[in-house]
């Protein structure tokens, strides 16, 4: 908490009042499906610093994260949730056998989908006091899908959170598309898979976290499963796109923690996945109190944004 103090003594000298301690920080959630979880350590870590975000966006799993951080579960709760929901592989396939079946009635209507509903999994793997709009979360956020008809990205930041959500994470082929408000929504990792632009919204320090990977685990492996192949790809696409992304608004503080060993969608890995990221966490720290100190001393003044 020393940094939450010293920012508010930075900003009483310069006659500023806020709600908020010192630079107003914008965080982006990138997707990367099961990788995504290791957004929490960095959670975790200003947590630590006693920094709280003015905007989070996120993509995929980014959004659904960013939503809970945004209603105000601290990183340490976000840990100790996706432990609980997602720890074994039989507490996963427990829920999405209820999440689909929804008991016999369900089975007889519906059949066994391959594939996934969406807002089901938000239901199911969110806590039971979720907040049900956007108004309702503490911070800001910005949650980014895609819209198939119009090959746009759609930004939802008002009404329902719940289905914004699950538009943003319904990876095509896994889940049904989700149909809200006029819209046919899949992934947005599709268009924007790091959404900075959303994070860039009027804030001072501008920090990416990217999960989607790199290649270096696979640099040498030739007998890929199809599914590694379609995943990768979409890695490719993922990478590409965060690349034009950053070049129209470079973040302050860009990180990628190294999740190549982690497959997509293992999420039952959860406890491998986050505490791999601490080493990171403990850089990430070491850089974002960096930056806040030289904005303390005033070495460096936020950068002014549109």
């Amino acid at each position: 908490m020393a940094f939450a103090a010293k920012l508010r003594m930075k900003d009483a000298e310069r006659g500023q009042v806020s709600t908020l301690n010192g630079p107003r920080i914008g965080v982006a959630l990138g997707g990367g499906s099961a990788r995504g979880l290791t957004h929490i350590p960095y959670i975790e870590a200003m947590d630590e610093l006693g920094l709280r975000p003015s905007i989070i966006s996120g993509t995929s799993i980014g959004a659904l994260i960013g939503a809970g951080w945004a209603a105000g579960m601290s990183g340490k709760e976000l840990r100790e949730h996706s432990f609980e929901v997602l720890g074994t592989l039989r507490i996963i396939a427990a829920k999405l056998w209820s999440t689909q079946i929804r008991g016999i009635g369900g089975l007889l209507k519906n059949g066994i989908s391959v594939q996934l509903d969406a807002a089901s999994i938000v239901d199911a793997f969110t806590p039971a006091n979720f907040p049900l709009e956007f108004r309702d979360l503490k911070v800001p956020l910005y949650v980014v899908a895609t819209d198939f008809q119009s090959w746009h990205q759609v930004v939802f930041n008002s009404g329902p959170l719940r289905p914004a959500i699950a538009g943003s994470l319904a990876i095509p082929s896994f889940f049904k598309p989700v149909l809200y408000n006029n819209h046919i929504l899949v992934d947005g990792g599709v268009v924007n898979p790091l959404p900075l632009d959303q994070a860039d919204i009027g804030t001072d320090f501008l920090i990416g976290i990217d999960v989607a990977g790199d290649p270096s685990a696979n640099l040498t492996k030739t007998d890929h499963k199809a599914i590694d192949i379609w995943f990768g790809s979409a890695q490719i696409m993922m990478h590409s796109l965060t690349a034009h992304m950053m070049a129209a608004y470079p973040p302050d503080i860009y990180i990628r923690p190294h999740v190549g060993n982690f497959g997509a969608m293992e999420f039952w890995r959860v406890r491998e996945i986050v505490t791999h990221a601490e080493a990171e966490k403990e850089r990430f720290k070491r850089i974002l109190a960096h930056k806040i100190e030289n904005y303390i001393q005033g070495r460096i003044e936020p950068a002014q944004k549109p």
